[in-house]
């Protein structure tokens, strides 16, 4: 990231910014702000890695279901294979069709 004298360097630019005196003070808050960061960073990752999980299950029992149904679900979406899925177990309802087949 940075080399040795890239760090003397930015330090001593610190050191005659803000002083002797608030250099401790300065890495302190710096030190805090960093920690706080990567909590925050952890967290998100966590609350997004669990808002996946539940979608790749809820998939993964929609293919299932759809293969012990008898449908293909080669390249398709879950979406595609619930509205075959629902074509399959609920029979057109429309008085039209009835009245030509009868």
């Amino acid at each position: 990231m940075f080399s040795t004298e890239d760090l003397i360097l930015i330090l001593f630019v610190a050191l005659l910014l803000f002083g002797a005196n608030k250099l401790p003070e300065l890495a302190r808050s710096l030190g805090k702000a960093t920690g706080e960061f990567k909590k925050a960073q952890l967290e998100s990752e966590n609350e997004l890695k669990q808002l996946n999980k539940p979608v790749s299950d809820k998939d993964t029992r929609i293919r299932d279901l759809a293969v012990e149904m008898g449908i293909n679900v080669e390249n398709k979406t879950s979406e595609q294979l619930i509205e075959e899925i629902h074509s399959k177990v609920k029979p057109d309802t429309d008085p039209s069709v009835k009245r030509q087949a009868a």
